[in-house]
């Protein structure tokens, strides 16, 4: 009997993989900023908010490794270092946009849907 809706391990993983990556906090708030325009390190941890250093540094590596984001290193005294998407990016910023206002839309639904599973389940 085949099953009816068949997948191939390869696209599961596939998928698996770049959700990994955009679906965790830090990558989409960071998506959503650069979203605006190049910014620098600091502008960008200024305007998160609660992100350690080390976690932004991360964050940016990881998204510049997949082809989301891209570092321009000027060559000033200090360093002046930008981040910005690229079109990769940028293509991405609309899926992160769209479940990033579903989700402060239905916040308080889902919200509500738990409380009622909790109060049945316990």
């Amino acid at each position: 009997m085949k099953p009816r809706h068949p997948h191939r391990t390869e696209d599961c993983r596939a998928v698996s993989d770049i959700l990994q990556r955009v679906g965790d906090k830090w990558t989409v708030l960071v998506v959503g900023k650069l979203g605006d325009g190049p910014m620098r390190f600091n502008e960008l941890r200024h305007a998160i908010g609660g992100i350690s250093q080390k976690m932004l540094t991360t964050t940016l590596r990881g998204l510049e490794r997949d082809g989301f984001a891209s570092r321009t290193v000027f060559p000033t005294i200090p360093p002046r270092v930008d981040y910005e998407l690229t079109d990769l990016g940028r293509e991405l910023l609309v899926p992160v946009s769209a479940l990033g206002e579903w989700a402060r839309l239905n916040q308080g639904r889902v919200a509500e849907a738990r409380m009622k599973f909790d109060a049945t389940v316990a």
